[in-house]
C-alpha cells in the first residue's frame, strides 16, 4: 500500500483527523528526508506520551508491516566475519530506521536529574545525539510540557527538524516546531487515543517508502 493510500486509510478510519491531513503529510516528508540523509529520529514525551515514544521507536527499528530482509551484501559480510553465527544473523536481522527514545537510559536520566536540572534530561540527550541530519519528535498532549519544549529548543539550535504531536490548540509547541500535528481533542485520554493512529500511519508510510 502506497504512502498516499496509508494516509487515506487513516483519514477514512478517523475522519476527525482530516483537519490534520497537511501536517501529517509534512511530518512524513520530514521523516523521509531525515532517513534519506542517513539521520535518525529522537522521540520524547511524558507518561503515556513517553510510552508512545517507546512504541514509535519499536515500529521503526524493526519490521512493522513489511518484511525488511538484509541486503545480500550485508548477509555476505556477516558470513565472512562470523562463519559460526553469520548465517543466523543474516537470516534474522532486519532493516532498520534508526530511532532513539529519550525516555529510557535510567543511569543517564537519573544521574543528570540528580546532578543538574531534571527538566533538561531530554534536552541533554538531544544535545548529545542530535545533529543537522536528524529530527526530533516531541509529544505533549498540552503542547506545553517544559522538558519537551527544552528538547525542542535544543534541537532547533542543533539545526534539527522538529515534529510536534499535541492536542487541539498546540500550546507553545505549535510555534516552535517545523510541523505540529494538533489532533482535534481536548482531554488527555482523548488526545492520546488519536495520537496512536497518527503515529502508526506515519510509521507505515515511512516503512513503505524505504522497504515497500
Amino acid at each position: 500500500m502506497s504512502q498516499a493510500m496509508q494516509l487515506e486509510r487513516l483519514l477514512q478510519r478517523y475522519p476527525a483527523l482530516d483537519a490534520c491531513r497537511e501536517e501529517i503529510q509534512k511530518a512524513y516528508e520530514i521523516l523521509k528526508e531525515t532517513y534519506e540523509r542517513k539521520g535518525m529520529l529522537l522521540v520524547c514525551g511524558n507518561g503515556g506520551s513517553g510510552a508512545d515514544s517507546e512504541h514509535i521507536v519499536g515500529e521503526l527499528m524493526k519490521e512493522f508491516a513489511i518484511k525488511r530482509p538484509l541486503p545480500e551484501e550485508m548477509k555476505q559480510k556477516l558470513r565472512e566475519v562470523s562463519p559460526e553465527y553469520g548465517e543466523l544473523l543474516g537470516r534474522h536481522l532486519q532493516g532498520s530506521l534508526p530511532a532513539i527514545p529519550l525516555t529510557g537510559n535510567i543511569a543517564l536520566s537519573t544521574a543528570f536529574a540528580n546532578d543538574a536540572v531534571p527538566e533538561l534530561v531530554f534536552a541533554q540527550q538531544v544535545y548529545g545525539y542530535g545533529d543537522e541530519n536528524s529530527a526530533l519528535l516531541g509529544i505533549s498532549t498540552s503542547g506545553n510540557s517544559k522538558n519537551v519544549i527544552y528538547a525542542i529548543e535544543t534541537a532547533r539550535a542543533k539545526g534539527m527538524a522538529v515534529i510536534g504531536l499535541t492536542g487541539e490548540g498546540g500550546g507553545k509547541m505549535k510555534e516552535l516546531c517545523d510541523v505540529c500535528i494538533c489532533v482535534p481533542a481536548a482531554s488527555t485520554p482523548d488526545i492520546q487515543e488519536l495520537h496512536l493512529p497518527v503515529y502508526h500511519a506515519l510509521c507505515r508510510m515511512i516503512e513503505e517508502a524505504f522497504f515497500g
